[in-house]
Parts: C-alpha cells; sequence; structure tokens
C-alpha cells in the first residue's frame, strides 16, 4: 500500500511519528553528526560547479569551491537586502487615492 492510497488519518500518524523520531535523533546527537550529509552536499555541489571534469588538483578544487559558495552566499545576501529595502519602500509609500 502506497502512501497516496492509506486513509488520511494513517497518513498523519506515519507524520507525526517520523516528526518524533526527528526530534529524538537531534536532541540525542550532535549538530556536526545530524548535518554532516547536507553540508557535505553542499559542498561538492561548489566542487562540481568550480570542476565538473575532476581535473583539478584537490587543494585547488576546494579553494575555487570555497570562493564560488562565498560568491554564491554573498548573491544571495545581496537578493535579501533588496527585498527588504523594497519592503520599506512599499510600507513608506501612502496608498493610493481612489
Amino acid at each position: 500500500m502506497n502512501e497516496r492510497s492509506r486513509p488520511e488519518d494513517a497518513q498523519a500518524t506515519a507524520r507525526r511519528y517520523g516528526r518524533i523520531g526527528g526530534l529524538r535523533a537531534h536532541a540525542l546527537n550532535p549538530p556536526e553528526v545530524m548535518l554532516a550529509g547536507a553540508r557535505r552536499g553542499f559542498r561538492e555541489r561548489f566542487q562540481r560547479l568550480v570542476d565538473p571534469e575532476g581535473v583539478l588538483a584537490p587543494e585547488e578544487r576546494e579553494r575555487r569551491a570555497a570562493r564560488a559558495m562565498r560568491a554564491h552566499m554573498l548573491t544571495l545576501s545581496e537578493k535579501s537586502a533588496k527585498a527588504r529595502r523594497r519592503e520599506v519602500k512599499a510600507e513608506e509609500t501612502p496608498p493610493a487615492a481612489a
């Protein structure tokens, strides 16, 4: 029986047990253990970006990946700041008269 064919109460129960298990795992393990795979995958994404063929020396690949990650984070930061500025500007603009 797949997830779509289960009754709704069984799906809700499965979600609750999954949530309980996740919370328990995070309570019993340090963040380094719980997030190691995600961090490794995130880092490898940038390594593949800067060296898709895998021809660079590991040190050079890591150096370039670190810079690509910094550029990515700065881009996200700039987009966030721009959105906040837009939000403040919208709050300051009086509504149009009808």
